[in-house]
Protein backbone atom coordinates (compact mmCIF):
# COMPACT_ATOMS: atom_id res chain seq x y z
CA UNK A 1 0.00 0.00 0.00
CA UNK A 2 1.49 3.66 -0.45
CA UNK A 3 2.38 6.14 1.83
CA UNK A 4 2.92 9.82 1.09
CA UNK A 5 6.29 9.07 2.94
CA UNK A 6 7.00 6.01 0.81
CA UNK A 7 9.67 7.57 -1.36
CA UNK A 8 11.53 9.21 1.67
CA UNK A 9 11.44 5.67 2.85
CA UNK A 10 12.94 4.57 -0.63
CA UNK A 11 15.32 6.75 -1.09
CA UNK A 12 17.05 6.88 2.26
CA UNK A 13 17.55 3.35 1.87
CA UNK A 14 19.15 3.87 -1.23
CA UNK A 15 20.76 6.79 -0.73
CA UNK A 16 21.15 7.82 2.79
CA UNK A 17 23.76 10.36 2.56
CA UNK A 18 22.05 12.26 -1.04
CA UNK A 19 20.77 15.65 0.22
CA UNK A 20 16.84 15.81 1.31
CA UNK A 21 16.44 19.53 2.14
CA UNK A 22 18.65 22.40 2.26
CA UNK A 23 17.69 25.74 4.20
CA UNK A 24 20.68 28.16 4.14
CA UNK A 25 23.95 25.86 5.41
CA UNK A 26 21.76 23.79 6.51
CA UNK A 27 21.60 20.63 4.70
CA UNK A 28 19.42 17.39 5.45
CA UNK A 29 20.24 14.25 4.29
CA UNK A 30 17.91 11.24 3.36
CA UNK A 31 18.47 9.24 6.66
CA UNK A 32 18.41 12.30 8.54
CA UNK A 33 14.92 13.24 7.21
CA UNK A 34 13.93 9.55 7.75
CA UNK A 35 15.43 9.38 11.37
CA UNK A 36 13.89 12.49 12.72
CA UNK A 37 10.51 11.92 10.69
CA UNK A 38 10.14 8.66 12.28
CA UNK A 39 11.12 9.95 15.41
CA UNK A 40 8.63 12.32 15.24
CA UNK A 41 6.12 9.90 14.12
CA UNK A 42 6.42 8.35 17.24
CA UNK A 43 5.83 11.00 19.40
CA UNK A 44 2.81 11.98 17.95
CA UNK A 45 1.90 8.16 18.71
CA UNK A 46 3.03 8.43 21.84
CA UNK A 47 0.02 11.14 22.30
CA UNK A 48 -2.32 9.09 20.98
CA UNK A 49 -2.44 9.88 17.40
CA UNK A 50 -3.65 7.12 14.93
CA UNK A 51 -4.65 7.16 11.58
CA UNK A 52 -7.09 9.21 10.38
CA UNK A 53 -7.01 11.52 13.35
CA UNK A 54 -6.04 15.36 12.62
CA UNK A 55 -3.20 16.94 13.14
CA UNK A 56 -2.66 20.61 12.84
CA UNK A 57 0.64 21.90 11.81
CA UNK A 58 1.37 25.88 11.45
CA UNK A 59 4.90 26.58 10.70
CA UNK A 60 6.88 28.22 7.93
CA UNK A 61 8.96 26.81 4.98
CA UNK A 62 11.50 25.03 7.07
CA UNK A 63 12.79 22.04 7.46
CA UNK A 64 11.04 20.79 11.12
CA UNK A 65 7.85 21.62 8.54
CA UNK A 66 8.95 18.24 6.51
CA UNK A 67 9.65 16.89 9.65
CA UNK A 68 6.48 16.98 11.05
CA UNK A 69 4.52 16.17 7.75
CA UNK A 70 6.26 13.29 7.19
CA UNK A 71 6.01 12.07 10.83
CA UNK A 72 2.03 12.14 10.61
CA UNK A 73 1.76 10.67 7.01
CA UNK A 74 3.93 7.58 8.60
CA UNK A 75 1.69 7.23 10.88
CA UNK A 76 -1.47 7.55 8.75
CA UNK A 77 -2.35 10.78 10.35
CA UNK A 78 -4.63 13.67 8.48
CA UNK A 79 -2.35 16.80 8.38
CA UNK A 80 -3.80 20.11 8.15
CA UNK A 81 -1.55 22.80 7.13
CA UNK A 82 -1.91 26.79 8.35
CA UNK A 83 -0.29 30.13 7.74
CA UNK A 84 2.12 31.16 10.66
CA UNK A 85 -0.49 34.56 10.00
CA UNK A 86 -3.12 32.47 11.35
CA UNK A 87 -5.19 34.18 14.33
CA UNK A 88 -7.03 32.91 17.21
CA UNK A 89 -10.42 32.81 15.63
CA UNK A 90 -9.11 31.49 12.70
CA UNK A 91 -7.27 28.33 14.13
CA UNK A 92 -10.09 27.51 16.34
CA UNK A 93 -12.45 27.36 13.57
CA UNK A 94 -10.40 24.86 11.61
CA UNK A 95 -9.74 23.26 14.69
CA UNK A 96 -13.65 22.65 15.69
CA UNK A 97 -14.93 22.19 12.19
CA UNK A 98 -12.56 19.32 11.28
CA UNK A 99 -11.90 17.30 15.38
CA UNK A 100 -8.34 18.01 15.17
CA UNK A 101 -6.63 15.46 17.72
CA UNK A 102 -3.19 17.48 18.35
CA UNK A 103 -1.66 20.69 17.48
CA UNK A 104 1.96 21.71 16.27
CA UNK A 105 3.16 25.31 16.42
CA UNK A 106 6.15 27.05 15.23
CA UNK A 107 7.93 28.62 18.28
CA UNK A 108 7.47 32.12 16.83
CA UNK A 109 3.81 31.32 15.70
CA UNK A 110 2.63 29.65 19.27
CA UNK A 111 0.70 32.35 20.69
CA UNK A 112 -2.77 31.81 18.63
CA UNK A 113 -2.21 27.67 18.52
CA UNK A 114 -1.79 27.80 22.83
CA UNK A 115 -4.84 29.95 23.44
CA UNK A 116 -6.82 27.93 20.63
CA UNK A 117 -5.09 24.68 22.85
CA UNK A 118 -5.88 25.70 26.26
CA UNK A 119 -9.40 26.66 25.49
CA UNK A 120 -9.99 22.91 23.83
CA UNK A 121 -8.09 21.23 26.38
CA UNK A 122 -5.95 19.88 23.50
CA UNK A 123 -2.27 19.07 23.26
CA UNK A 124 -0.07 21.52 22.04
CA UNK A 125 3.50 20.57 20.67
CA UNK A 126 5.61 23.56 20.38
CA UNK A 127 7.82 23.16 17.26
CA UNK A 128 11.67 24.70 17.68
CA UNK A 129 14.90 24.05 15.24
CA UNK A 130 16.00 21.01 14.89
CA UNK A 131 13.00 18.87 15.06
CA UNK A 132 13.85 16.52 17.84
CA UNK A 133 11.25 13.73 19.16
CA UNK A 134 10.93 14.38 22.73
CA UNK A 135 9.49 10.93 23.62
CA UNK A 136 7.78 7.92 21.71
CA UNK A 137 9.31 5.26 19.88
CA UNK A 138 10.20 5.93 16.45
CA UNK A 139 8.28 4.29 13.23
CA UNK A 140 10.02 1.89 11.83
CA UNK A 141 8.09 1.72 8.69
CA UNK A 142 4.95 4.01 6.59
CA UNK A 143 1.23 3.31 8.16
CA UNK A 144 -0.02 0.47 5.42
CA UNK A 145 -2.92 2.57 4.20
CA UNK A 146 -5.25 2.68 1.28
CA UNK A 147 -5.06 4.85 -1.33
CA UNK A 148 -7.86 6.57 -0.83
CA UNK A 149 -7.58 7.48 2.80
CA UNK A 150 -7.11 10.93 3.72
CA UNK A 151 -3.92 12.59 3.67
CA UNK A 152 -4.20 16.13 3.71
CA UNK A 153 -7.24 18.65 4.59
CA UNK A 154 -6.23 21.89 3.25
CA UNK A 155 -8.98 25.00 4.42
CA UNK A 156 -9.88 27.47 1.74
CA UNK A 157 -13.46 29.40 1.74
CA UNK A 158 -16.00 29.15 -1.00
CA UNK A 159 -19.31 31.11 -1.95
CA UNK A 160 -20.54 30.42 1.54
CA UNK A 161 -17.88 32.26 2.97
CA UNK A 162 -17.40 29.68 5.72
CA UNK A 163 -13.51 28.21 5.01
CA UNK A 164 -14.06 23.97 4.06
CA UNK A 165 -11.36 20.95 4.43
CA UNK A 166 -10.51 19.50 0.62
CA UNK A 167 -9.57 16.28 1.44
CA UNK A 168 -6.85 15.32 -0.46
CA UNK A 169 -6.26 11.80 -0.76
CA UNK A 170 -3.09 9.36 -0.40
CA UNK A 171 -3.19 8.39 -4.27
CA UNK A 172 -3.76 12.49 -5.12
CA UNK A 173 -0.85 13.58 -3.37
CA UNK A 174 1.22 10.35 -4.67
CA UNK A 175 0.18 10.44 -7.81
CA UNK A 176 0.33 13.92 -8.49
CA UNK A 177 4.06 13.92 -7.49
CA UNK A 178 4.67 10.88 -9.94
CA UNK A 179 2.88 13.06 -12.73
CA UNK A 180 5.19 16.23 -11.74
CA UNK A 181 8.19 14.20 -11.76
CA UNK A 182 7.50 12.90 -15.35
CA UNK A 183 6.10 16.52 -16.83
CA UNK A 184 9.22 18.21 -15.64
CA UNK A 185 11.68 15.05 -16.31
CA UNK A 186 13.18 15.45 -12.52
CA UNK A 187 15.86 13.01 -11.87
CA UNK A 188 17.70 12.29 -8.43
CA UNK A 189 20.52 14.44 -9.72
CA UNK A 190 18.17 17.58 -9.69
CA UNK A 191 18.45 20.42 -7.21
CA UNK A 192 15.23 21.83 -6.67
CA UNK A 193 14.55 25.35 -4.86
CA UNK A 194 11.21 27.50 -3.92
CA UNK A 195 10.36 30.83 -1.57
CA UNK A 196 6.72 29.40 -1.89
CA UNK A 197 4.70 28.53 1.49
CA UNK A 198 4.59 24.75 2.03
CA UNK A 199 1.46 24.84 3.92
CA UNK A 200 -0.05 25.84 0.70
CA UNK A 201 -0.82 23.40 -1.94
CA UNK A 202 1.63 24.69 -4.61
CA UNK A 203 4.61 24.63 -2.24
CA UNK A 204 3.39 21.12 -0.52
CA UNK A 205 2.23 18.71 -3.42
CA UNK A 206 3.90 20.19 -6.42
CA UNK A 207 7.19 21.26 -4.63
CA UNK A 208 8.16 19.30 -1.60
CA UNK A 209 6.84 15.98 -2.59
CA UNK A 210 7.69 16.16 -6.07
CA UNK A 211 11.22 16.33 -4.98
CA UNK A 212 10.95 13.94 -2.54
CA UNK A 213 9.32 11.59 -4.90
CA UNK A 214 12.22 12.40 -7.72
CA UNK A 215 15.28 11.54 -4.61
CA UNK A 216 16.47 15.22 -5.10
CA UNK A 217 17.31 18.14 -2.90
CA UNK A 218 14.82 21.01 -2.56
CA UNK A 219 16.13 23.98 -1.08
CA UNK A 220 13.80 26.15 0.79
CA UNK A 221 13.60 29.79 1.81
CA UNK A 222 11.28 31.52 4.40
CA UNK A 223 10.43 33.82 3.74
CA UNK A 224 10.75 35.19 -0.10
CA UNK A 225 12.87 37.45 -0.83
CA UNK A 226 13.73 38.18 -4.29
CA UNK A 227 17.65 38.78 -3.83
CA UNK A 228 17.92 35.90 -1.47
CA UNK A 229 16.27 33.73 -3.81
CA UNK A 230 19.15 34.79 -6.19
CA UNK A 231 21.58 34.04 -3.94
CA UNK A 232 19.98 30.57 -3.38
CA UNK A 233 20.02 29.76 -6.73
CA UNK A 234 23.86 30.73 -7.21
CA UNK A 235 25.00 28.98 -3.78
CA UNK A 236 22.80 25.87 -4.56
CA UNK A 237 23.43 25.43 -7.76
CA UNK A 238 19.53 24.78 -8.53
CA UNK A 239 18.44 23.32 -11.20
CA UNK A 240 14.75 23.88 -11.14
CA UNK A 241 13.06 26.40 -9.16
CA UNK A 242 8.79 27.04 -8.59
CA UNK A 243 6.95 30.17 -7.93
CA UNK A 244 4.27 32.33 -8.92
CA UNK A 245 4.63 35.53 -11.44
CA UNK A 246 4.88 38.41 -8.98
CA UNK A 247 8.37 36.29 -7.61
CA UNK A 248 9.44 36.50 -11.27
CA UNK A 249 8.78 40.04 -11.88
CA UNK A 250 10.53 40.89 -8.70
CA UNK A 251 13.53 38.87 -9.16
CA UNK A 252 13.95 40.39 -12.84
CA UNK A 253 14.29 44.02 -11.36
CA UNK A 254 16.90 42.59 -8.83
CA UNK A 255 18.99 40.43 -10.88
CA UNK A 256 21.63 43.40 -12.01
CA UNK A 257 24.54 42.35 -9.91
CA UNK A 258 24.21 38.85 -10.81
CA UNK A 259 25.59 37.11 -13.95
CA UNK A 260 25.01 34.34 -16.20
CA UNK A 261 27.79 32.10 -14.35
CA UNK A 262 25.37 32.62 -10.85
CA UNK A 263 22.48 30.82 -13.80
CA UNK A 264 24.53 28.02 -14.80
CA UNK A 265 22.98 25.50 -13.78
CA UNK A 266 19.09 26.57 -13.98
CA UNK A 267 17.11 25.10 -16.58
CA UNK A 268 13.52 25.66 -15.97
CA UNK A 269 11.11 27.65 -13.87
CA UNK A 270 7.26 26.31 -12.71
CA UNK A 271 5.10 28.69 -12.71
CA UNK A 272 1.50 29.19 -10.86
CA UNK A 273 -1.25 30.74 -8.76
CA UNK A 274 -1.87 33.21 -10.91
CA UNK A 275 -1.79 34.51 -14.22
CA UNK A 276 1.95 34.83 -15.96
CA UNK A 277 2.46 37.66 -18.13
CA UNK A 278 3.73 37.13 -21.89
CA UNK A 279 6.52 39.91 -20.99
CA UNK A 280 7.33 38.71 -17.75
CA UNK A 281 7.68 35.37 -19.31
CA UNK A 282 10.21 36.36 -22.03
CA UNK A 283 12.29 38.56 -19.96
CA UNK A 284 12.73 35.93 -17.56
CA UNK A 285 13.23 33.21 -19.45
CA UNK A 286 15.61 35.68 -21.09
CA UNK A 287 17.77 37.08 -18.08
CA UNK A 288 17.94 33.50 -16.53
CA UNK A 289 18.68 31.44 -19.26
CA UNK A 290 16.04 29.15 -18.34
CA UNK A 291 12.68 27.81 -19.73
CA UNK A 292 9.51 29.56 -17.50
CA UNK A 293 6.48 26.68 -17.40
CA UNK A 294 3.28 27.90 -16.82
CA UNK A 295 0.29 25.36 -15.13
CA UNK A 296 -2.74 25.62 -14.10
CA UNK A 297 -4.88 24.03 -10.77
CA UNK A 298 -6.47 24.11 -7.54
CA UNK A 299 -6.13 23.43 -4.04
CA UNK A 300 -9.27 20.80 -5.01
CA UNK A 301 -7.11 19.86 -7.63
CA UNK A 302 -3.95 19.18 -5.64
CA UNK A 303 -2.22 22.35 -7.90
CA UNK A 304 -2.31 19.84 -10.33
CA UNK A 305 -4.41 19.84 -13.69
CA UNK A 306 -3.06 21.28 -16.94
CA UNK A 307 0.59 22.36 -17.58
CA UNK A 308 3.23 23.53 -20.34
CA UNK A 309 6.14 21.17 -20.88
CA UNK A 310 9.67 21.91 -22.86
CA UNK A 311 8.46 20.46 -25.66
CA UNK A 312 5.02 21.97 -25.81
CA UNK A 313 4.60 25.70 -24.74
CA UNK A 314 2.08 27.98 -25.45
CA UNK A 315 2.96 31.66 -24.07
CA UNK A 316 -0.74 33.00 -22.69
CA UNK A 317 -1.66 29.23 -22.23
CA UNK A 318 -1.95 27.22 -19.38
CA UNK A 319 -0.61 24.22 -21.09
CA UNK A 320 -2.32 20.46 -22.06
CA UNK A 321 -4.29 18.10 -19.65
CA UNK A 322 -1.68 16.82 -17.57
CA UNK A 323 -1.83 12.47 -18.21
CA UNK A 324 -4.77 10.58 -17.02
CA UNK A 325 -6.32 14.20 -16.38
CA UNK A 326 -8.93 15.95 -18.71
CA UNK A 327 -10.49 19.43 -19.07
CA UNK A 328 -13.98 20.34 -20.64
CA UNK A 329 -15.06 23.80 -21.52
CA UNK A 330 -19.00 23.97 -19.86
CA UNK A 331 -21.90 26.21 -20.33
CA UNK A 332 -24.23 27.49 -17.21
CA UNK A 333 -26.22 24.18 -18.23
CA UNK A 334 -23.37 21.80 -18.53
CA UNK A 335 -22.93 21.58 -22.00
CA UNK A 336 -19.51 21.00 -23.56
CA UNK A 337 -18.66 23.66 -25.44
CA UNK A 338 -16.96 23.73 -28.85
CA UNK A 339 -13.21 25.01 -29.01
CA UNK A 340 -12.73 28.91 -28.77
CA UNK A 341 -15.86 29.21 -26.59
CA UNK A 342 -15.49 30.80 -23.35
CA UNK A 343 -16.97 28.61 -20.26
CA UNK A 344 -16.37 27.00 -16.78
CA UNK A 345 -13.68 24.84 -16.77
CA UNK A 346 -14.58 21.01 -15.38
CA UNK A 347 -11.54 18.43 -14.54
CA UNK A 348 -11.05 15.01 -14.54
CA UNK A 349 -8.53 12.96 -12.99
CA UNK A 350 -6.26 11.43 -10.51
CA UNK A 351 -5.44 14.96 -8.88
CA UNK A 352 -9.21 15.38 -8.25
CA UNK A 353 -10.06 15.82 -4.26
CA UNK A 354 -11.53 13.37 -2.58
CA UNK A 355 -14.02 15.84 -1.33
CA UNK A 356 -14.93 18.50 0.92
CA UNK A 357 -14.71 17.45 4.91
CA UNK A 358 -17.97 16.55 6.31
CA UNK A 359 -20.00 18.45 3.67
CA UNK A 360 -21.61 15.79 1.33
CA UNK A 361 -24.01 18.60 -0.10
CA UNK A 362 -21.25 21.15 -1.34
CA UNK A 363 -19.05 18.18 -2.64
CA UNK A 364 -22.07 17.23 -4.12
CA UNK A 365 -22.31 20.32 -5.90
CA UNK A 366 -18.57 20.80 -7.24
CA UNK A 367 -17.82 16.78 -7.75
CA UNK A 368 -20.69 16.02 -10.32
CA UNK A 369 -19.64 12.35 -12.15
CA UNK A 370 -16.37 12.42 -11.25
CA UNK A 371 -15.92 16.36 -12.96
CA UNK A 372 -14.73 19.27 -10.71
CA UNK A 373 -16.23 22.33 -11.23
CA UNK A 374 -13.55 25.03 -10.89
CA UNK A 375 -15.52 28.01 -11.03
CA UNK A 376 -12.92 29.06 -13.53
CA UNK A 377 -13.60 30.98 -16.81
CA UNK A 378 -11.42 29.48 -20.03
CA UNK A 379 -11.19 28.46 -23.35
CA UNK A 380 -9.70 25.37 -25.27
CA UNK A 381 -7.49 25.71 -28.48
CA UNK A 382 -5.77 22.67 -30.06
CA UNK A 383 -5.70 21.15 -26.51
CA UNK A 384 -4.50 23.94 -24.74
CA UNK A 385 -6.21 25.69 -21.71
CA UNK A 386 -6.56 29.67 -21.22
CA UNK A 387 -7.68 30.89 -18.31
CA UNK A 388 -9.96 34.01 -19.17
CA UNK A 389 -11.20 34.91 -15.70
CA UNK A 390 -11.27 33.78 -11.93
CA UNK A 391 -15.54 33.06 -11.15
CA UNK A 392 -15.61 32.85 -7.43
CA UNK A 393 -13.91 36.54 -7.22
CA UNK A 394 -10.56 34.77 -5.69
CA UNK A 395 -7.97 37.38 -4.98
CA UNK A 396 -4.57 36.21 -5.34
CA UNK A 397 -1.88 38.51 -3.24
CA UNK A 398 1.58 37.75 -3.63
CA UNK A 399 0.95 33.91 -4.35
CA UNK A 400 -1.61 33.75 -0.82
CA UNK A 401 -4.92 33.25 -1.85
CA UNK A 402 -7.87 35.86 -0.29
CA UNK A 403 -11.10 34.81 -0.19
CA UNK A 404 -12.93 38.36 -0.71
CA UNK A 405 -16.47 36.53 1.31
CA UNK A 406 -14.24 35.57 4.49
CA UNK A 407 -12.60 39.29 4.54
CA UNK A 408 -16.49 40.89 4.22
CA UNK A 409 -17.87 38.71 6.98
CA UNK A 410 -15.13 39.62 9.04
CA UNK A 411 -16.21 43.74 7.75
CA UNK A 412 -19.22 43.38 8.60
CA UNK A 413 -18.79 42.90 12.00
CA UNK A 414 -17.35 45.96 12.73
CA UNK A 415 -20.62 48.40 14.34
CA UNK A 416 -19.66 51.51 12.00
CA UNK A 417 -19.86 48.87 8.79
CA UNK A 418 -22.89 48.98 6.94
CA UNK A 419 -21.99 47.22 3.43
CA UNK A 420 -18.51 46.51 1.91
CA UNK A 421 -17.29 44.61 -1.11
CA UNK A 422 -13.90 42.91 -1.17
CA UNK A 423 -11.91 43.00 -4.88
CA UNK A 424 -8.85 42.18 -5.78
CA UNK A 425 -7.03 45.60 -7.53
CA UNK A 426 -4.21 45.01 -10.15
CA UNK A 427 -0.35 45.43 -8.36
CA UNK A 428 2.66 45.48 -9.30
CA UNK A 429 4.03 44.25 -6.68
CA UNK A 430 1.68 41.40 -5.76
CA UNK A 431 -0.23 40.88 -8.62
CA UNK A 432 -3.02 41.80 -6.82
CA UNK A 433 -3.65 43.98 -3.52
CA UNK A 434 -7.01 43.42 -1.13
CA UNK A 435 -9.72 46.10 -1.58
CA UNK A 436 -12.40 47.35 0.62
CA UNK A 437 -15.69 49.61 -0.93
CA UNK A 438 -17.30 50.08 2.42
CA UNK A 439 -20.53 51.93 3.01
CA UNK A 440 -20.44 53.51 6.68
CA UNK A 441 -23.14 54.23 9.72
CA UNK A 442 -24.71 57.72 8.48
CA UNK A 443 -22.88 59.96 11.43
CA UNK A 444 -19.57 57.62 11.43
CA UNK A 445 -16.51 58.99 12.02
CA UNK A 446 -14.20 55.64 11.31
CA UNK A 447 -11.50 55.92 9.18
CA UNK A 448 -9.53 53.81 7.30
CA UNK A 449 -6.14 53.56 9.71
CA UNK A 450 -8.81 52.30 12.76
CA UNK A 451 -10.16 49.73 10.35
CA UNK A 452 -7.50 48.39 9.72
CA UNK A 453 -6.18 47.85 12.62
CA UNK A 454 -9.22 46.85 14.13
CA UNK A 455 -9.77 43.85 11.20
CA UNK A 456 -5.88 42.74 11.64
CA UNK A 457 -7.22 41.42 15.14
CA UNK A 458 -9.30 38.74 13.31
CA UNK A 459 -7.59 38.21 10.03
CA UNK A 460 -4.06 36.95 8.75
CA UNK A 461 -2.23 40.32 7.78
CA UNK A 462 -2.41 39.75 4.07
CA UNK A 463 -5.71 38.94 4.44
CA UNK A 464 -6.58 42.85 5.91
CA UNK A 465 -7.30 45.47 3.01
CA UNK A 466 -4.49 47.43 1.78
CA UNK A 467 -6.76 49.42 0.02
CA UNK A 468 -9.92 51.31 1.40
CA UNK A 469 -12.57 53.68 0.18
CA UNK A 470 -15.45 54.72 1.23
CA UNK A 471 -18.67 55.57 -0.70
CA UNK A 472 -22.40 56.60 -0.20
CA UNK A 473 -23.76 53.23 -1.91
CA UNK A 474 -22.71 50.47 -3.61
CA UNK A 475 -24.01 49.08 -7.01
CA UNK A 476 -26.59 46.75 -6.50
CA UNK A 477 -29.05 44.24 -9.24
CA UNK A 478 -32.65 43.69 -8.98
CA UNK A 479 -32.59 41.11 -6.37
CA UNK A 480 -30.41 43.84 -4.04
CA UNK A 481 -27.24 42.00 -4.45
CA UNK A 482 -23.93 43.82 -4.75
CA UNK A 483 -22.76 43.94 -8.12
CA UNK A 484 -18.87 43.79 -7.57
CA UNK A 485 -18.12 43.81 -11.24
CA UNK A 486 -19.65 47.82 -11.84
CA UNK A 487 -17.24 48.81 -9.15
CA UNK A 488 -14.35 50.72 -10.83
CA UNK A 489 -12.04 50.69 -8.53
CA UNK A 490 -10.09 53.88 -10.76
CA UNK A 491 -13.21 55.36 -10.91
CA UNK A 492 -14.23 55.78 -6.89
CA UNK A 493 -12.24 59.79 -6.84
CA UNK A 494 -13.17 61.36 -4.37
CA UNK A 495 -15.72 63.20 -5.50
CA UNK A 496 -17.50 59.55 -4.62
CA UNK A 497 -15.05 58.91 -1.44
CA UNK A 498 -15.23 60.14 1.92
CA UNK A 499 -11.64 58.71 2.73
CA UNK A 500 -8.95 56.76 0.86
CA UNK A 501 -5.26 55.57 1.87
CA UNK A 502 -3.12 53.02 0.95
CA UNK A 503 -1.19 50.73 3.64
CA UNK A 504 2.70 49.40 3.71
CA UNK A 505 2.44 45.44 3.80
CA UNK A 506 3.02 43.80 6.91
Amino acid sequence: MPSVAGSLWEHAAARPDAVAIRAGADAWSYARLRNASAAFGGELRAHGVRAGDRVLLVAPTVPEFVVVYLGAQLIGAVVITMNTMATTPEIDYVVGDSGTRLLVAWHEAREPAQRVADERALHLRVLGPGAVAEEGEPVHNPADLDRQSTAVLLYTSGTTGRPKGVELTVANIVDTARTFVEQLHLTSDDRCGTGLPLFHVFGQAACLNSALQAGCSISLLAPFEPVAMLEMIRRDRLTMVAGVPTMWNAMLHVAGDFGPDDFADLRMASSGGASLPGEVLSAFSERFGCTILEGYGLTESTAAATSNTAEQQRIGSVGRPLPASAVEIRDPEGAVLPAGEVGEVHLRGPSVMKGYWNRPEETAADLVDGWLKTGDLGRLEDGYLYIVDRAKELIIRGGYNVYPREVEEVLYQHPDIVEVAVIGVPDERYGEEVAAVITARPGAEVTPEELRVWAKEKLSAYKVPHLIRFVDALPKGPTGKIQKRALDWEGLTNASCSAQQRFPVS
